[in-house]
């Protein structure tokens, strides 16, 4: 069983976007009106750069500027670092930190599919320990089941068809050949 918990699952669908030549100030109240700190830019479903509100205070604010007469173009990140939603979160969490960015877009097919930030992670972070908890412990229960059964076949040591063989080390043993492993 895959113990790795993808992007895909844990994603934001339909992030917020913006058209490059829409204000600062429009992007801001947008941001303010979904109660999050950035909005991608994007063109035609393709993402190329993302506006946060760190963005806006260096490069608007600190400078002067006034939002309503800068483009989210002029002040975005960019080139913008994306990721494909079949990463797992570990190699999405070390690709944020090398990268030194709280925000990951996630594109599949060249088109903006969801987003993933350090703050959508930390929240999940208790609720992901308990489903790896979960999943080891299924990993056990399935072991313990699986060496009960009994299967029809072909036994892997002797070849003979018989209807009790027996999980042994991952192959299928009749009964004869697993009396003659104790014997060993």
């Amino acid at each position: 069983m895959n113990k790795e918990v993808l992007i895909k699952e844990i994603m934001k669908t339909k992030p917020v976007t913006v058209q490059p030549f829409t204000t600062v100030l429009e992007a801001a109240k947008i941001m303010r009106q979904n109660k999050i700190g950035n909005v991608i830019v994007s063109e035609v479903n393709h993402p190329i750069g993302i506006l946060t509100e760190s963005d806006i205070i260096k490069k608007v604010v600190c400078e002067g500027k006034h939002a309503q007469d800068i483009t989210v173009e002029e002040v975005m990140s960019s080139p913008l670092i994306i990721a494909e939603p079949y990463i797992s979160l570990e190699e999405a969490l070390k690709m944020m930190g090398k990268c030194n960015i709280r925000r990951l877009p996630i594109v599949e097919n060249n088109e903006l599919v969801g987003i993933i930030t350090q703050r959508d992670i930390a929240r999940l972070s208790p609720a992901l320990t308990e489903i790896s908890h979960e999943w080891s412990s299924i990993d056990v229960k399935d072991e313990e089941y699986l060496q009960s059964q009994t299967f029809s076949g072909k036994c892997e040591d002797c070849e003979i068809l018989s209807t009790s063989l027996k999980n042994v080390d991952g192959r299928l043993l009749c009964e004869e050949c697993i009396d003659g492993l104790k014997y060993e």
